[in-house]
């Protein structure tokens, strides 16, 4: 879409604003809005004892999306919290400003969630004046040149914030009412265009990982002969499997399983070879080794090399959320200086028996996944467990080593052209992206006109 400029601009006299429309005029944040303190109406500082199982709805700074409203968590407060807090109520279709977290400044229409709602006092709440259009400013506070701007004006030595008076300052060329309707309404009609292509190659890319692990599922519990006569492999999850195999559980297997050791490390990953690093726990996630998830040991600690990592290693998590603790994958060669951390069991196994890469394939099956989250425990679902008897009890399909060895070789071949696939849908999801984000831009900072394009 070819849109035409403005036929005039000038210099905003703000650097980071640049030109913009000659009649667009050049306004502090805070004028767009009547509120208790420059412009803006702030949140209610609300401590997590003030927070009851149900009540009033507490939103906070991660419920504010750039440009929509994420719906994640559910707080509340008490009526007897919100009258001793003197608390403000958000309105349907305030606009929320979010002064906490990357991106900074990010803002959303505040949505009806058929009840009183209140906000953090990290939040600013704005009722625009009405010469202001509501939706063109979340569209305008969602610009890259905005958020970059607010970015850059933000402090904190942990946790970066704007402070209300720096974020009333931000000086914004805002268009005349019917064109800042104009604007939001284009651009209303072209994002949801491209919302729904996006939202066509994130269910392929949906697809595709569902018949990866439907793949691999299949090739190791079922074989790669469909006309093998199959048998009850006495295992309720596993069904039935090729006749002519063996149902082993896992210890059977194993020659050694061991936990590493985890120091006070850096935060950063060791990079130069001569450097030690300490695995962490995600180095297995997605059933693939990444040596880069790792954390430098610090050169006043000794290093241990018996927990450095051997091809044909094993490796998996004993410690994590429900959804990745059991992860498991096979380390691919030697890495004399990157050490196993305690969150990661290494079992080395009976080679002659069970291939590494085929028994990491089976533990990583929908299946087998089932049965580690079952027997996972712990205090938070943010941080499971499983302990050695859960890994050493799992029961595994064990065809010929011949038979692994085509099974592996099949999968490698099937996951490698469905990542390929895969990869180019999340490459087209990225240029729609990209072209979502170019086009707000444009459209808000005046580089287009689509007044004629609404008409």
């Amino acid at each position: 879409m070819t849109l035409p400029r403005y036929p005039e601009y000038r210099g905003s006299g703000v650097p980071w604003l640049g030109d913009t429309p000659v009649h667009w005029p050049v306004l502090p944040l805070k004028a767009i809005a009547s509120g208790q303190v420059d412009g803006f109406i702030d949140g209610d500082w609300i401590e997590s004892r003030h927070l009851a199982g149900t009540g009033i709805r507490y939103i906070t700074t991660g419920n504010v999306g750039p440009g929509f409203y994420k719906e994640q968590g559910s707080g509340y407060i008490s009526e007897k919290t919100f009258i001793e807090l003197r608390c403000k109520v958000v309105e349907p279709g305030d606009v929320l400003i979010s002064r906490l977290n990357a991106p900074i400044g990010r803002a959303c229409l505040a949505p009806d969630l058929g009840t009183r709602v209140v906000t953090s006092v990290d939040n600013v709440i704005v009722r625009p004046r009405p010469q202001f259009d509501r939706r063109f400013i979340v569209f305008r506070l969602t610009s890259p040149d905005y958020l970059h701007e607010a970015g850059t004006i933000a402090s904190g030595a942990t946790m970066q914030r704007i402070s209300r008076s720096e974020l009333g300052n931000m000086r914004v060329a805002f268009p005349p009412f019917d064109e800042q309707v104009a604007v939001a309404t284009f651009l209303d009609r072209e994002i949801a265009k491209i919302d729904a292509l996006i939202a066509e190659q994130e269910k392929i890319i949906a697809l595709l990982a569902e018949k990866r692990q439907a793949t691999i599922s299949h090739a190791v519990t079922r074989g790669l002969d469909p006309d093998a006569p199959m048998k009850d492999s006495g295992v309720a999850w596993l069904g039935e499997v090729p006749a002519h195999w063996d149902v082993a559980r896992l210890k059977r297997l194993v020659l050694s399983i061991e936990q590493g050791w985890s120091p006070q490390c850096e935060n950063f990953p060791a990079e130069d070879p001569e450097e030690w690093g300490v695995l962490k726990v995600g180095c297995v996630n997605g059933g693939v080794f990444d040596a880069k998830e790792n954390k430098k040991l610090p050169p006043e600690l000794a290093a241990r090399p018996e927990y450095a990592l051997k091809a044909g290693d094993l490796l998996i998590s004993r410690a994590n959320t429900k959804e990745l603790v059991g992860s498991a994958a096979v380390v691919p060669s030697n890495f004399d200086r990157l050490l196993l951390c305690d969150k990661l069991y290494r079992l080395r196994l009976a080679r002659d028996e069970c291939l590494p890469d085929y028994a990491a394939a089976v533990i990583g099956t929908r299946e087998a996944r089932s049965q580690i989250e079952l027997a996972a425990t712990g205090a938070s679902s943010s941080m499971l467990n499983i302990g050695q008897s859960v890994v050493l009890d799992l029961p595994l399909p064990m065809p010929t080593l011949d038979e692994q060895r085509a099974i592996i070789d099949f999968l490698r071949s099937e996951t490698d052209r469905l990542a390929a696939l895969s990869g180019g849908a999340q490459h087209g999801v990225a240029l729609l992206k990209e072209r979502r984000s170019a086009l707000i831009a444009a459209a808000v900072t005046g580089q287009i006109d689509v007044r004629e394009a609404m008409q």
